[in-house]
């Protein structure tokens, strides 16, 4: 399997893993190196499949901003239920509602998921744009527990996020501004709900993740990988205690690469996952994703995001698996101008992407970078090449780099202009991506993992 390439080459592997897959040999030979390298991606083989579902009906409680709540995500598209996955009617019900109310009950998954938002801002229960995540999700999960073990798994998702609102107005204890901050007191009543409509039916429920999509508002937010913890912290202390559940909830969340340079949402969605790995995982940047507007998503993206978040959550919730994405493990220097990042792969090999415009198309010292950007204090330092070698992106600069003060980010700087053709989107993206064969059960689209936007120091 071919594993190495410079940065104007080009890499056919003889093969590719599947999702969680991590047991591959390969050889590189790239452009200007002599010799082969060969390449041990680790011990073959990921652990049986075995389906974990705790309860009858399985909870998945949504929140976030407007991409949570589907803005833009036209057309909606999930308008049928394929499988039994539910989710709660409010029908016309006025806030606050009291979870006992006879008119709630558990109808078919689809979408749009809740009622339409008639205003901006809004909240739940009328707090949905268009399609979310969650009906793709959903049908994802269950589309994979009977490929695994011809099981049914009934997931009941509720999303509760608010358009437009920073992490202040989605916490436990949020000050009410008009409509907003109802968000995680809107989360428990709904649990009590479904709690109550699940004993009813003679069927067990609890909740088993929280999806955050969410960060544009925090972008300069110093203290929000915090405001995560805390919000999962207080998540898993109120639910359990509505459900009487034991087991842990999981938060999934994903990366959010449209809004400022260098933005603190942005690194704490990749450094929270690093520093809790047990109970938060950042599933993905967004950057890969058409966006009409440089934010949202269509409805075909939000599709696309909701499959990718039910391959997460299958692997580490229904498989009990340590899935991590994309990720750096490190940096050296491997000389006074070449840099060495190597990655955790979720599906080797590395490769670079082609359905993107190559990153960085206005700044010149960056423009061979494929989304790799090197500083010196608070200079550019200019890229002359990139190549994959393994699980390393070894970084080629034009002059000797200062002994300190160097550091190297991915997708972490925007251009002034959106993504263009062929794939227009946001300002921030890198080509880095695995070669995971994951293919969405509703998208039909293959979904290789990107890799997260980061930043390291250089030692």
């Amino acid at each position: 399997m071919g594993c190495g390439e410079d940065s104007k080459g080009s890499q056919t592997p003889d093969s590719t893993a599947g999702a969680g897959g991590s047991s591959d040999t390969a050889s590189n030979a790239g452009a200007g190196q002599s010799g082969t390298i060969t390449c041990d991606f680790g011990s073959a083989g990921a652990p049986p499949a075995v389906v974990q579902a705790p309860w009858d009906w399985i909870g998945v409680v949504g929140t976030g901003q407007s991409l949570a709540v589907g803005e833009h995500g036209t057309p909606v598209l999930s308008t049928t239920q394929p499988y039994n996955n539910l989710q709660l009617s409010t029908a016309d019900l006025e806030w606050p509602i009291d979870p006992n109310d006879a008119a709630l009950e558990m109808v078919p998954l689809i979408e749009p998921i809740g009622r339409h938002a008639p205003t901006y801002p809004s909240s739940w229960p009328e707090n949905i744009a268009y399609e979310t995540i969650h009906s793709a999700m959903a049908n994802q999960v269950t589309a994979l527990a009977m490929d695994a073990a011809d099981q049914d798994y009934v997931g009941v998702h509720g999303q509760f996020g608010e358009n437009g609102q920073c992490m202040a107005y989605l916490e436990k204890g949020a000050t009410e501004n008009e409509v907003n901050g109802r968000a995680f007191a809107a989360t428990l009543i709904a649990t009590e709900a479904v709690t109550r409509l699940a004993a009813a039916e003679d069927k067990t429920y609890g909740v088993a993740a929280i999806t955050v999509v969410h960060g544009e508002c925090d972008a300069g937010n110093s203290h929000y990988e915090d405001d995560l913890v805390q919000l999962w912290t207080d998540y898993n202390t109120d639910i359990s205690a509505i459900t009487g559940q034991t087991q842990t909830i999981q938060m999934l969340v994903s990366q959010q690469n449209s809004t400022n340079d260098h933005s603190a949402s942005t690194l704490a969605q990749w450094q929270v996952g690093v520093n809790h790995p047990a109970d938060i995982v950042c599933v993905g940047p967004t950057y890969q994703y058409a966006s009409p507007d440089g934010t949202h998503l269509n409805g075909d993206g939000y599709r696309l995001l909701g499959e990718k978040f039910a391959q997460v959550y299958f692997e580490r919730v229904v498989l009990g698996r340590d899935w991590q994405p994309l990720q750096p493990i490190s940096v050296e220097r491997e000389s006074a101008r070449v840099l060495s990042v190597r990655f955790h792969i979720p599906a080797p090999p590395l490769v670079w992407d082609t359905t993107m415009e190559p990153p960085h198309p206005s700044i010149s010292e960056w423009a061979e970078g494929k989304g790799f950007e090197v500083r010196a204090g608070s200079q550019r330092a200019t890229i002359t090449s990139v190549r994959i070698v393994c699980d390393t992106v070894e970084i080629t600069v034009d002059s000797d780099l200062p002994d300190t003060g160097v550091t190297v980010s991915y997708a972490l700087y925007g251009e002034p202009e959106f993504r263009a053709e062929p794939l227009p989107g946001m300002r921030r993206w890198g080509l880095l991506r695995d070669s995971d064969t994951f293919t969405g059960r509703t998208t039909e689209e293959p979904q290789p993992n990107f890799a997260l936007a980061f930043e390291l120091s250089v030692p």
